[in-house]
């Protein structure tokens, strides 16, 4: 069973080393530099050691098992993590879940976050789960050497009015 919490300060290590292990698995496609997992890890470190305010956690039977974060605690989720032991379990749909609650408790109409195009197993998920692609861009990275393939996704998160006309029964 899934349990859903807010992060604490002293969770930051935990934190790192899941979204390092998911990141390392979503980037199997890009292709990855030893230099590229060393940066990765200090983003990760520092991110939840400062943003930690931020992060909501997924835990089963009372350890981590993924966690995801609104860094500007809008309608962006800015990051999204499984770790890939936990796949297939029902923690990033229980995830997912509790934070469009919460963004929709906040008066947020739509959610909306990005990830790399190649990273099939993301884009089907949220896919899954009502989420479509808006864009798509191209940028260089120079730690690869090549272009790479970014894509936006969003999803309402609230009812549209029905329109029309007469009364609704």
């Amino acid at each position: 069973m899934a349990t859903i919490r807010k992060a604490r300060q002293d969770d930051a290590q935990y934190l790192t080393a899941i979204g390092l292990r998911a990141w390392r698995k979503a980037m199997s496609s890009v292709g990855e530099a030893a230099e590229m997992a060393a940066n990765a890890r200090d983003a990760f470190a520092r991110f939840t050691q400062d943003g930690w305010i931020t992060i909501t956690i997924v835990e089963k039977s009372g350890m981590i098992a993924g966690w995801a974060a609104r860094e500007d605690m809008d309608e962006v989720i800015s990051d999204f993590w499984i770790d890939p032991d936990h796949e297939g379990q029902g923690l990033g749909t229980a995830l997912l879940a509790a934070l469009e609650d919460e963004m929709r408790a906040q008066g947020f109409s739509l959610a909306r976050l990005q990830t790399h195009a190649m990273n099939g197993d993301a884009l089907n998920f949220f896919e899954k789960r009502g989420y479509a692609v808006n864009w798509l861009t191209v940028s260089y990275n120079p730690k690869l050497d090549r272009d790479v393939q970014s894509v936006g996704l969003s999803k309402m998160l609230s009812e549209e009015p029905a329109t029309g006309y007469g009364q609704e029964f």
